[in-house]
């Protein structure tokens, strides 16, 4: 019988290694899965390499995995907000590296890395500085940088409903970045308010089919998000 689902949080972190790419899901607080993230603290695997939409705000979540000196580097659109001190902090401090893409160039290039896409070419960047180093070619009267896919060996996201073989489905905006992060991992874990039987999830609304999930873990939340 294939079920997917694992009893815990260390269950659900077990076996991620030191130096790992993570695709991290959420957008601000919205469909960010925090107790996964602070299972990924308790884990302990050091040297990470974070991608996601932020660098973290205050002292939890993302910020809280940087503090904890687990992070090497992070690839982001947005590292600061009123209150990143966490990551300025240690940016600042040339103890965790930075590359800032785009956030539709970020989404694109994790989207690529699931679709088994080698790169695209978008005008986004031209003519700045996060286009040095790369590829330009001019295509139909405009210039275009090439960006190379980003794939990982672990996602971790937050949906709101899973059956036992990982088909998900999200809670509105919380779906954010979580449905690509889910085809560009090598280990997809999803943390989710409720399990429900096969059959219960309306084909049409499953948006991550089981097929790109390797672990579901409960964790009941009164704010669905």
């Amino acid at each position: 019988m294939i079920s997917k689902i694992v009893p815990d949080l260390a269950a659900a972190t077990a076996g991620i290694q030191d130096g790992s790419i993570v695709l991290i899901g959420g957008f601000g607080g919205a469909g960010q899965p925090h107790e996964l993230i602070d299972a990924l603290i308790a884990h302990n695997a050091r040297e990470l390499t974070i991608v996601s939409n932020n660098a973290g705000s205050g002292h939890t979540g993302i910020a809280a995995l940087l503090e904890a000196g687990l992070v090497r580097k992070v690839i982001c659109s947005f590292p600061r907000q009123a209150d990143s001190h966490v990551f300025d902090g240690l940016y600042r401090a040339g103890k965790v590296e930075l590359e800032l893409v785009p956030q539709g160039t970020l989404a694109e290039r994790i989207r690529a890395g699931g679709a088994g896409i080698g790169g695209f070419f978008t005008r986004t960047a031209v003519g700045t500085q996060l286009a040095e180093g790369k590829e330009i070619r001019h295509l139909d009267g405009d210039d275009y940088v090439f960006e190379l896919p980003i794939k990982a060996d672990v996602a971790v996201i937050k949906a709101l409903k899973a059956d036992r073989w990982g088909n998900l489905i999200y809670n509105k905006t919380a779906r954010n970045f979580c449905p690509v992060m889910a085809t560009a991992a090598k280990m997809t874990i999803a943390q989710v308010d409720e399990i429900v039987e096969l059959g219960e999830l309306d084909p049409e609304a499953i948006i991550t089919p089981g097929l790109f999930v390797k672990r579901v873990v409960r964790i009941p939340s009164k704010a669905k998000a």
